[in-house]
């Protein structure tokens, strides 16, 4: 596929800056920084088309902070402006660039995909696999820290392969060396670039291994196949190519036969929420956190509700105050 050129220039026209400016401001849990942000809307949209016209951006400072659901993690957050400037990056740079380049099955981070295509493929190869081969076997794979271990010099070498616009190229390079290491979890190019960098690993597994039903979300991912050499195969063919790209498989990673209940994307293979069993433990631990000050009362009334609801959907299950 050839190298895309003449990019830049669509981060910069005022309507995509109005319709990224709009997307941030209602994707932005903060309304204190919403409500000044459109206190002084036409200065800001001045402002990022100046700077970005100019090629005069400079990527702002990262806001650090973790949350604890459904793991505990690290996440970035940063100012409107640099908010408004990573959409366009990534709508108008980096989605036009690389997004043709992905497989069907790599589900995440894309418009009308996301978790619940993941489950519907999984679902899918599970009935295909059933009527083709009776019993067949499946390779859960995981990987490790895979957003802060994602090396930035194999990534800018992906990318060079895709992009040839240099000034695209520059502002999307200034965007991946901010990060102190790998990739922060919370900005939409993160997500992108997260996507992209295995898609030589996804070409490798439909092609050169040759299967034919597997689908992938971000580090997580599944192989379906009737013989369980082959997987085994497959499995260190797969982590000895995550060697080259600087990754690794965690211990998680392992083969399933089609009895086996495992869990993918939060759910088991009948699409039922699977862990309802720990819900009592995880409230019993936001408790504890919003009593010690880790938390507000915000926090804590979002996750009951969420447990409350997510639970409901699969089992009746009693709340009690």
């Amino acid at each position: 596929m050839k190298r895309k050129g003449n990019l830049y220039e669509n981060i910069y026209k005022v309507e995509n800056i109005m319709a990224a400016y709009n997307e941030v401001c209602r994707n932005t849990k903060s309304k204190r920084k919403v409500n000044r942000f459109k206190e002084f809307r036409c200065i800001y949209i001045s402002r990022i088309y100046n700077i970005l016209k100019n090629r005069e951006y400079k990527v702002g400072p990262y806001v650090h902070f973790t949350i604890y659901e459904p793991k505990k993690r690290e996440i970035v957050s940063q100012g409107m402006i640099d908010k408004v400037v990573n959409h366009l990056v990534s709508r108008y740079i980096l989605y036009p660039a690389l997004l043709p380049c992905l497989i069907d099955t790599n589900v995440a981070s894309r418009a009308n995909l996301g978790t619940k295509a993941g489950l519907d493929a999984a679902n899918e190869f599970h009935r295909k696999c059933k009527v083709k081969y009776g019993k067949y076997y499946i390779l859960k794979c995981d990987i490790s820290r895979f957003f802060a271990s994602i090396n930035k010099d194999r990534l800018k070498e992906k990318l060079l392969r895709k992009i040839k616009d240099k000034d695209a190229i520059k502002i999307v390079f200034d965007i991946i060396d901010s990060e102190e290491e790998g990739l922060g979890i919370g900005n939409m190019t993160s997500q992108v670039f997260a996507i992209f960098y295995l898609n030589d690993m996804d070409h490798f597994i439909k092609e050169n291994l040759g299967i034919k039903y597997y689908v992938r979300y971000q580090d997580d991912f599944l192989l379906f196949h009737e013989s369980k050499d082959y997987l085994k195969y497959c499995f260190e063919q797969i982590k000895e190519f995550l060697k080259k790209e600087k990754l690794s498989l965690n211990g998680k990673s392992r083969l399933y036969t089609n009895n086996n209940n495992f869990i993918f994307l939060g759910r088991n293979k009948y699409g039922k929420y699977a862990r309802y069993r720990n819900v009592k433990r995880k409230l019993k631990k936001k408790m504890y956190l919003y009593k010690t000050g880790v938390i507000d009362l915000m926090s804590l009334s979002s996750s009951l509700l969420c447990y409350k609801n997510l639970c409901e959907k699969d089992i009746r299950i009693s709340v009690k105050e």
